[in-house]
């Protein structure tokens, strides 16, 4: 997929809690010699490497460091030989993607074998472990559909602000043709960059189009951490107080971000681009964090968004629509997943939501957790029910 947003990333730490850091363990002794160079790494290096078990080798040039450990949930000590290269094996890892550091004598950096991502509020490394069913986000010879990069000015901060704009292909080839609309969030600690660059956004909605499982629309990726979102005059007045989390949810007070949505994100995009304007052609959908601003937003706005997704972002209850005045007849979808190994409750929710007359679904992703690969499989799931 063409791509106008990314320029070269700093890279930077993944910070980790006192119990990780008193965690070490040695470098795991029992991997098959099967590593191979990781998707993530900088053109022309060897390392990182990931092996058929989904454990990672990483190794650091530092001859004068005294000790080496790769940070990926657990430290793992790394071993130096006479050359100064140390080089540490970690134990298997759930499939999908992972942000880690390098720990040097006490510090936390990044490993320089990787290219970048936002994640944990910084610049930093992350890998990328095989799965069985990363093809429906791969790169493909279909046709490209575009992300560009939007600056716009914001009334309820008095600040420009920018967001991530994925285009499908016949966008531009279909000049008076209108677009549905899905406006997409990140997770805590991340920023707009996520969905196009962990998520894999582009790749997964060239790749559903040119197969004809979703219809056409246009992606909204925008900055949504609410503490650092600081409203101005009369749009400071507005903010809504933190609600409840619903089911499940994640995340702190980020209702910020609902009246720049409101204020400016929508409009902006409404008068930009050839989009719907109505709630059937409008949808929300995020991860984790995003996930619970898509809730407390939809159901606030209860006849704005005709589809809602959360992607590891809590649940929506049937106490839930009933106190939200026109959510049932607006809504077309409500759907809800999570990673297996996140003690999911999608499931009955979705039922919940079924027996009193909101159509929802629930969405298992096996074998994942809280990481990237059971959201890139939400998206997937979820952009092939919408809008029809």
């Amino acid at each position: 997929m063409k791509k106008i947003i990314l320029s070269v990333m700093m890279l930077a730490a993944l910070s980790v809690s006192a119990q990780q850091r008193n965690n070490n363990v040695p470098s795991f002794a029992d991997a098959v010699e099967d590593f191979k160079p990781n998707v993530t790494n900088q053109p022309g290096r060897q390392y990182p490497m990931v092996n058929s078990q989904g454990a990672v080798r990483v190794q650091l040039r530092a001859p004068g460091a005294t000790s080496v450990q790769l940070d990926l949930g657990r430290r793992y000590e790394m071993t130096k030989d006479e050359n100064g290269v140390w080089t540490g094996t970690s134990a298997p890892q759930d499939v999908g993607f992972h942000y880690y550091q390098l720990i040097v004598d006490g510090t936390a950096m990044p490993d320089p074998g990787t290219v970048s991502f936002f994640g944990a509020g910084r610049w930093g490394s992350g890998i990328e472990i095989p799965s069985d069913d990363m093809d429906f986000w791969q790169v493909k010879n279909v046709p490209q559909g575009s992300v560009e990069e939007k600056y716009y000015w914001s009334k309820a901060t008095e600040s420009m602000r920018h967001c991530y704009v994925y285009l499908p292909n016949e966008y531009d080839k279909n000049p008076n043709k209108k677009y549905p609309v899905l406006y997409l969030q990140h997770g805590n600690a991340e920023n707009e960059y996520g969905w196009s660059v962990q998520g894999h956004a582009g790749q997964i909605m060239d790749n559903l189009i040119a197969q004809k499982k979703a219809v056409p629309f246009i992606i909204v990726m925008d900055y949504g951490q609410g503490q650092n979102i600081h409203l101005v005059g009369q749009y400071a007045q507005q903010q809504p107080q933190q609600g409840q989390q619903g089911q499940g949810g994640r995340g702190g007070s980020n209702d910020a971000f609902s009246v720049v949505l409101m204020t400016d994100i929508i409009p902006f995009i409404e008068k930009e681009y050839r989009v719907y304007t109505d709630a059937q052609h409008r949808a929300m959908a995020g991860l984790s964090m995003g996930g619970g601003q898509t809730r407390r937003i939809t159901l606030a706005n209860p006849t704005k968004f005709g589809y809602v997704g959360m992607f590891s972002g809590g649940t929506i209850s049937p106490e839930d629509v009933n106190g939200a005045n026109g959510f049932k007849n607006t809504a077309k979808l409500v759907f809800m997943s999570s990673g297996s190994k996140e003690n999911p409750r999608v499931m009955e929710a979705a039922e919940a939501l079924n027996q009193m007359g909101v159509k929802a679904v629930g969405y298992i992703s096996e074998g994942t957790a809280h990481e990237w690969h059971t959201w890139r499989r939400s998206l997937y799931q979820f952009a092939q029910l919408i809008f029809k």
